[in-house]
C-alpha cells in the first residue's frame, strides 16, 4: 500500500491521486497532490516521502514498446508508480511513470570472458590492418563499446547457448511466391529465437527472406537485412523495389550510404490497390496449397527418377548389344512386377550357379509358388535361363518406367484438376495486396528525418522504415547505441566472420541465419588469440558454423530443397555428392548437352599456379564447335582456384568471358561455366591438391552454371585421392554425351620430355535383413557393408548383391581362356560388388565362402572367378564363414577407395 507524507504529514487518505513532475522554473522535481474536491498543490519532492520506495541497479530503460535502451546507474521506484532514473555520468534525475517505460535487467555479458575475447580479436585485427581496412577495423572496435548487455538480445542467447522460447502466431502470407521447403523455412523463422535456413545454390534464398520480411512487417515489427556481401543485400533491395515496397526500406550502412539515403529522399505507396482480401481467405488458399506443393515435389522427383532409369536402361542395352546377348524370351504371360522380376532373376542366377543339369523338384516348387510359373520348359537349360535373365533385366526397366510414368501422369492430372497454378497465383497476389493494404494503414506517410536526427528519433524512424539495410561492419552505427530491433537476418552467413557478425546479434531479439555450410567459408584474419570456448573461435568458424556448433540440434534448421538455377544434369552432381539427394531440380531436362569434360594430355603443364595447356584445350573445343553459333546474349564464365590462371585466361579466352576465382564467383552465376583445375600430377603438392579438391570449392564451381558446365582437368591428377574432382569426372563420364568428352585433344612435341555367438552380437543379429539374401551369412556381410559405408570416409561407396560376373567382365575379352569364357556365359555371379555412388564404377568384389566351397567342384569355380576378376583388374576379397575379424577385413578392403582427407 502506498503512503504519501508531505512535510512530515501523512496525506495518504486525503488524496485522490498523486504525480511527480519536473518543474522547469524551479529546476527541481515536485510531487503534486490531487484532492477529491479537484484542488491540488505541489511541493518539492525533497520535502516529501513516498513509500514503498526501493532502488534497483544495473537496469536498462526504454520507452514502452520502444526500441532504444539506455544504461542506468540507479532507478528509484516510488510507490510502484514512478521511477526516478539516474544515468551514468549525469547529475540529473528523471521521473518517469512505470507504465510509460520498460526496465530490463542488464546482464553480465559485456564483463564475461567471451565478450572480452571478441573485443580482443577486433582490436588485434585493427592493429594489424592496413589503410582502408584499418578504418573499418577501428570502427568495429568502437561499435563493440556501444553494445548494451540486454537480456533479450540474440547476443545474450548466443554467448550463453540458451535460446528463449517463441510462440508462433500463424496467419502467414507469401507475397513473393512459395514452394514446400520455403514455406517451412518461413514458419520455422517464427518458432525460435534463432533459426537457420540452409540455402544450397539456386534454391531461392532471397525469395524466402522476402517472405519472412513480409510477415515481420505484418506483425508490426522491425528487421535488419545484413551481409558482408553487398550484392546479397542489393538483391533484396531490387526485389522489394520491383514490387513497389522500397518505400519502407532504409538503406543505411556506412556514412556515405546513410547520407545518400536521406539525400535521395523516399516515396510512399502510390499505386491503386484492389479491395483488401481477408486473412481468412488467404489461409484457406494456403491450407489447400500445402498438400499441392508436396505433390508438386513428388512429381518433380518422379521425373528425375524416370530420367535416371532411362540412362541406366540405355547403358544396359548398350552392354547387351556389345556382348550380343539373347534377350528374345517372352515375359508377357508372367505379368511380373519390377520387384518380382528381380526376385526371379536372382533365383535363376542361383540355379545356374549350382551347375545342375536339370531343374530340381525344389526349384519347381519355388518357381510355382513364388512366381506362378507352371511350365518349366523355358527354364530347362542354363542357356535358356540366361536368355530369360537378360530379358528380365530389360523388363525390369521397362516396367519400372511404365509404372513411374503412370504415377507421374496421375500427379500431373491431380494438380491440373486442383487448379494448382491458379491457386498459387491467387495466394501470391492476395498476399501482396493484403501486405500493401497493411502498410498503407500502418506506415506513416511523412518521413521528416535526416542523417543527423533519425537516431535521436529512432522509435519513430523504425515505424516509418521497418526494414533496415546495412553491412555487419556498420549496423550499430546505423541504428544507434542501445537500439534493439525485433529481427536481424544475416545472409551469406557461411562467409560471415564471427567478428564483426556478433555486433548484429547485440542489436536484435531474434536472428535468422541464412547460408550454406557446403559452400565456401570466410577466410578470417589470423591474430592467434585463443577462444575461451570451442565453437566461438573466430579463426576456425564462420558465424554460420559457430551457431550450428553452439546450439547443435536445438537450432531449428530448414533445408531449401527446390533448385531452380541449374540444368538437372548439372545440379544432380552436387545433389548426389554433397546434399544426399535432398535437392529437387525444378528445371526440366529436355536432353540438352549440359556437360562437357575436357581431359588434357599427360605432362607437366602447370607453372606458377597457371596451366596454359588447359586453356589451349578449351580453345580447341571451341574450335571444334565452330559450326555452333554462340548466343551473345548469354553469359559465359571462366573460373579457377588460382588467381594466376584467371590472369592467364584474360589474354587467351574470348573477351565475352567473365573470368574470376571460384571464391570471388560465389553468389554469381552464368549460363555457361568453364572450370579449370589447373594442377598436374607431377608438380602438385598434397596441400595444393587438397585446396583445389575441397568439397566446398567444387560445389560452388559446379553450381555457378545455369545451362552448361565444362570441366577441364589433367589426366589422372586427382584420381588417387578418390575425392570430389575424381567423383565429378566419373559423373561426367557416366552422364555426358560421349561426343562431349574430349581427351588429350591438344598434344605437343615437347610432351616427349615428360615420364571384417555371444550376447555382444545380439544387436547385429537384430539388424539383419532377410531381404538382403536367403543366406544369413550374406545378410551379415550386407549389414557390415551398410554400417561401414555410413561412415564419412566411405560415404562415396555403395554395394549391390548377386551381380552377374559377365557384367563385370565381357565373355569376348581376348585375355580370357575358353573355360573362363564358358564360365561367364553360364551366368556365374558375385555375392557383393562395391561401387562408387557417383558414376557407378565397379571397384571390388566380396565373396562369402561357406563349407561347400571346400568341394573340388566349387574350388574349381572359385579359381575361375578369381582368375577372371584379376584379368579385368577388379580386386577380390574372399571371406570364409569359419573366419574371424570380419568387420576389420571388410573395412580394410573398402579403405582402398575411401575418400582421402588432407
Amino acid at each position: 500500500m502506498v503512503s504519501i507524507h508531505v512535510a512530515g504529514q501523512d496525506k495518504t487518505k486525503q488524496l485522490s491521486d498523486w504525480e511527480i513532475r519536473w518543474d522547469s522554473n524551479q529546476n527541481e522535481l515536485k510531487l503534486t497532490c490531487h484532492f477529491p474536491s479537484g484542488k491540488r498543490y505541489s511541493r518539492p519532492l525533497s520535502e516529501c516521502e513516498v513509500t514503498p520506495c526501493r532502488d534497483v541497479h544495473g537496469m536498462l530503460v526504454a520507452k514502452k514498446e520502444g526500441s532504444v535502451y539506455s544504461a542506468t546507474e540507479r532507478v528509484t521506484i516510488l510507490g510502484e508508480k514512478y521511477g526516478l532514473i539516474r544515468y551514468p555520468n549525469n547529475q540529473s534525475v528523471y521521473a518517469k511513470k512505470l507504465t510509460d517505460i520498460e526496465l530490463v535487467p542488464a546482464t553480465t555479458l559485456t564483463n564475461d570472458a567471451l565478450f572480452h575475447y571478441f573485443v580482443a580479436v577486433a582490436k588485434a585485427r585493427s592493429e594489424h590492418a592496413m589503410a582502408v581496412e584499418k578504418s573499418i577495423a577501428d570502427n568495429v572496435v568502437r561499435q563493440f563499446e556501444k553494445i548494451l548487455p540486454h537480456a533479450d538480445t540474440v547476443l545474450q542467447a548466443y554467448c550463453t547457448a540458451k535460446m528463449q522460447e517463441r510462440v508462433p502466431q500463424g496467419n502467414y502470407i507469401y507475397p513473393f511466391g512459395i514452394n514446400e521447403s520455403q514455406l517451412k523455412a518461413v514458419e520455422h523463422a517464427f518458432t525460435s529465437q534463432i533459426s537457420l535456413i540452409e540455402g544450397p545454390p539456386g534454391t531461392g534464398k532471397t525469395q524466402t527472406i522476402l517472405n519472412i520480411i513480409a510477415n515481420i512487417m505484418l506483425r508490426g515489427e522491425s528487421v535488419a537485412i545484413l551481409s558482408n556481401n553487398n550484392a546479397a543485400v542489393e538483391n533484396v533491395y531490387e526485389k522489394l523495389a520491383k514490387h513497389g515496397l522500397d518505400h519502407v526500406v532504409a538503406k543505411l550502412g556506412n556514412k556515405d550510404n546513410r547520407e545518400a539515403f536521406f539525400t535521395d529522399g523516399t516515396t510512399t505507396l502510390q499505386e491503386e490497390l484492389p479491395p483488401k482480401p481477408s486473412i481468412a481467405q488467404i489461409q484457406t488458399v494456403l491450407a489447400t496449397l500445402k498438400q499441392q506443393l508436396h505433390t508438386q515435389n513428388e512429381m518433380v522427383q518422379l521425373q528425375a527418377e524416370i530420367d535416371e532409369l532411362k540412362i541406366e536402361k540405355s547403358y544396359l542395352r548398350q552392354w547387351q548389344s556389345d556382348n550380343k546377348v539373347d534377350t528374345s524370351a517372352s515375359l508377357d504371360k508372367y505379368r511380373l512386377s519390377p520387384a518380382k522380376a528381380v526376385e526371379l532373376m536372382v533365383y535363376l542366377a542361383y540355379i545356374n550357379e549350382r551347375k545342375i543339369k536339370k531343374i530340381t523338384l525344389k526349384d519347381r516348387i519355388e518357381l510355382l509358388f513364388n512366381h506362378w510359373i507352371l511350365r518349366m520348359k523355358p527354364f530347362s537349360s542354363a542357356e535358356q535361363r540366361n536368355t530369360m535373365i537378360y530379358a528380365l533385366q530389360l523388363h525390369y526397366y521397362e516396367q519400372t518406367l511404365q509404372d513411374k510414368k503412370a504415377q507421374l501422369a496421375a500427379l500431373q492430372e491431380m494438380l491440373k484438376q486442383d487448379n494448382f497454378t491458379t491457386l498459387l497465383d491467387e495466394l501470391t497476389n492476395s498476399s501482396m495486396i493484403y501486405l500493401k493494404h497493411h502498410l498503407r494503414e500502418h506506415i506513416p506517410a511523412q518521413a521528416n528525418f535526416d542523417a543527423k536526427n533519425y537516431r535521436q528519433r529512432f522509435d519513430d524512424f523504425i515505424k516509418r522504415y521497418p526494414i533496415i539495410g546495412s553491412g555487419t561492419h556498420s549496423i550499430v552505427n546505423s541504428i544507434g547505441t542501445g537500439a534493439v530491433l525485433d529481427y536481424v537476418i544475416i545472409d551469406e552467413a557461411s562467409q560471415q566472420d564471427i567478428v564483426p557478425g556478433v555486433l548484429a546479434l547485440g542489436c536484435a531479439r531474434n536472428l535468422i541465419v541464412v547460408g550454406d555450410s557446403k559452400q565456401l567459408a570466410h577466410i578470417p584474419a589470423t591474430v592467434g588469440i585463443p577462444s575461451p570456448h570451442e565453437f566461438y573461435d573466430c579463426e576456425k568458424y564462420s558465424l554460420l558454423a559457430s551457431c550450428m556448433g553452439v546450439f547443435h540440434n536445438s537450432l531449428p534448421r530448414t533445408l531449401l530443397k527446390e533448385h531452380y538455377r541449374c540444368h538437372p544434369r548439372i545440379i544432380q552432381f552436387c545433389n548426389q555428392q554433397y546434399y544426399d539427394n535432398q535437392l529437387i531440380p525444378m528445371r526440366q531436362d529436355n536432353g540438352e548437352e549440359a556437360l562437357t569434360l575436357i581431359v588434357t594430355a599427360r605432362g607437366n603443364h602447370t607453372r606458377n599456379n597457371s596451366n596454359l595447356r588447359e586453356l589451349d584445350s578449351v580453345l580447341k573445343v571451341f574450335e571444334m564447335q565452330d559450326g555452333v553459333e554462340w548466343d551473345k546474349t548469354q553469359s559465359r564464365g571462366f573460373i579457377a582456384p588460382f588467381r594466376a590462371q584467371v590472369r592467364l585466361s584474360d589474354s587467351h579466352l574470348p573477351c565475352d568471358f567473365i573470368n574470376d576465382t571460384v571464391h570471388k564467383f560465389q553468389g554469381r552465376e552464368c549460363e555457361e561455366i568453364v572450370f579449370s583445375t589447373v594442377l598436374d600430377k607431377k608438380q602438385s603438392s598434397q596441400r595444393k591438391l587438397g585446396f583445389v579438391d575441397d568439397a566446398r570449392m567444387i560445389n560452388v564451381a559446379v553450381s555457378r552454371a545455369q545451362h552448361k558446365f565444362t570441366l577441364v582437368t589433367g589426366d589422372d591428377v586427382f584420381t588417387t585421392n578418390n575425392g570430389h574432382i575424381a567423383a565429378l569426372v566419373r559423373y561426367m563420364e557416366y552422364y555426358a554425351d560421349k561426343k562431349q568428352i574430349h581427351r588429350a585433344i591438344v598434344v605437343s612435341a615437347f610432351d616427349l620430355l615428360y615420364k571384417e555367438y555371444d550376447q555382444s552380437l545380439q544387436a547385429l543379429n537384430e539388424r539383419l535383413r532377410p531381404t538382403d539374401s536367403k543366406f544369413k551369412s550374406e545378410q551379415i556381410i550386407a549389414d557390415i557393408l551398410r554400417s561401414a559405408m555410413s561412415q564419412e570416409p566411405y560415404q562415396a561407396l555403395m554395394f549391390h548383391s548377386q551381380i552377374a560376373l559377365n557384367q563385370l567382365a565381357a565373355p569376348s575379352n581376348d585375355a580370357l581362356t575358353e573355360r573362363e569364357q564358358q564360365f561367364l556365359i553360364n551366368r556365374a555371379s558375385c555375392d557383393f560388388v562395391i561401387y562408387f555412388k557417383v558414376g557407378k564404377t565397379p571397384l571390388g568384389v566380396i565373396e562369402v565362402d561357406g563349407g561347400y566351397h571346400d568341394s573340388p567342384e566349387q574350388a574349381e569355380r572359385d579359381a575361375l572367378k578369381n582368375s577372371i576378376l584379376a584379368k579385368v583388374n577388379i580386386p577380390l576379397l574372399r571371406l570364409r564363414t569359419i573366419g574371424s575379424h570380419i568387420e576389420e577385413k571388410v573395412t580394410t578392403f573398402i579403405a582402398t577407395w575411401a575418400r582421402k582427407t588432407n
